[in-house]
């Protein structure tokens, strides 16, 4: 089983925490996507060229980050479970996820690209991510004031969420939020999160250093 993905990339920590808390091993196939020599090689792979990308096998590929989760979850019963079972339960597992794709991890990533020179926005697109994420934070702040996680238990919308909140800090600081600071800081001290953060923040920071984030 390969795991197409770029470390710096939030949809690929995404996936990453899931395989991690699944206990689901894997081989790593790191996708550069700064050099167009990278992002010719992986097109050949996957056309569409964003990441991850899963590979059970030769013959079967799943893109997209909360798919790749959702099959991990149908077919693997080790580790944690990311979708609890109830239809209720499970359904707001999966708006939760949606919502910190949408309206945490997007607005945060428009920013980051602004902020690093990647890409050009208007005023008002800005506007609209900054808005989108202090509603976020909001309603983060709010659903962890009683509960470690953002559903209860540890799920697939904490694996969605916790990685834009690193790029948050840059862009978008939380401090004002102490249940979202306490949350990230336990996001941090989990071994999932804690072995995708061991791999991405030397290439970030290196990079930060040199003045060449992709």
């Amino acid at each position: 089983m390969k795991l197409y993905y770029n470390p710096l990339s939030t949809y690929s920590q995404k996936t990453l925490i899931a395989f991690y808390e699944k206990e689901v091993a894997f081989k790593p196939e790191l996708v550069d996507l700064s050099s167009p020599e990278g992002k010719a090689a992986y097109a050949k792979i996957y056309p569409i060229g964003k990441v991850p990308l899963f590979k059970p096998s030769d013959d079967h590929m799943i893109p997209e980050s909360t798919i790749i989760i959702e099959y991990l979850e149908s077919h693997h019963a080790s580790g944690t479970r990311l979708i609890p079972d109830g239809a209720d339960a499970a359904r707001q597992v999966r708006f939760m996820d949606r919502m910190s794709d949408l309206y945490l991890n997007n607005p945060a990533v428009t920013l980051l690209f602004e902020r690093l020179g990647f890409s050009k926005h208007s005023e008002e697109e800005l506007a609209k991510a900054s808005k989108y994420l202090h509603i976020t934070f909001d309603h983060f702040n709010q659903r962890l004031a009683n509960q470690d996680w953002l559903c209860g238990a540890f799920s697939m919308a904490d694996c969605a969420a916790i990685p834009a909140l690193f790029y948050c800090q840059v862009v978008a600081p939380f401090t004002d939020y102490p249940n979202i600071v306490r949350y990230h800081e336990r996001a941090r001290q989990r071994p999932s999160y804690a072995k995708v953060m061991a791999e991405f923040v030397p290439i970030w920071e290196g990079r930060l250093a040199q003045g060449n984030v992709s």
